[in-house]
């Protein structure tokens, strides 16, 4: 199932079309803890309207934009030339590891009061209270 998945699927990595494509006129510059590898054109004539280099990322996994760590998104919007590894600084202690978006899911966050978690929430000063003639 493997090859057919690559020819007709395009939400789980990339498709052989895009592997081939890239392959051919993409340089490889680098790859991410998650396994998301980063490509840029070699030819210095496929350039965007703005006249920068083509930037993509064939996604290890599934085509969700949020696997792109902060520094590969940096350098996919051309926010620098240089690779991620050559730009930034190491990682501060207090930084956290990639957590994927959990929205719509059953680990997504539910606050207090969400259908979900039954609808009923504490009482609050600024709760609304209705207009009634009896009152």
């Amino acid at each position: 199932m493997g090859i057919l998945s690559k020819i007709f699927t395009w939400w789980d990595g990339a498709t052989i079309g895009t592997s081939l494509w890239s392959s051919r006129n993409g340089e490889h510059v680098g790859t991410d803890a998650q396994g998301n590898k980063y490509y840029r054109s070699k030819n210095d004539k496929v350039k965007t309207t703005e006249g920068w280099d083509r930037r993509w990322v064939i996604y290890a996994g599934a085509n969700d934009a949020s696997n792109v760590p902060a520094e590969w998104h940096g350098w996919l919007h051309h926010s620098y030339d240089g690779v991620p590894e050559s730009h930034l600084p190491a990682p501060r202690i207090w930084e956290v590891d990639y957590t994927p978006n959990a929205t719509g899911t059953a680990t997504a966050y539910r606050p207090q009061g969400a259908l979900e978690r039954g609808g009923v929430r504490a009482a609050a000063t600024g709760d609304y209270e209705a207009w009634s003639p009896e009152a």
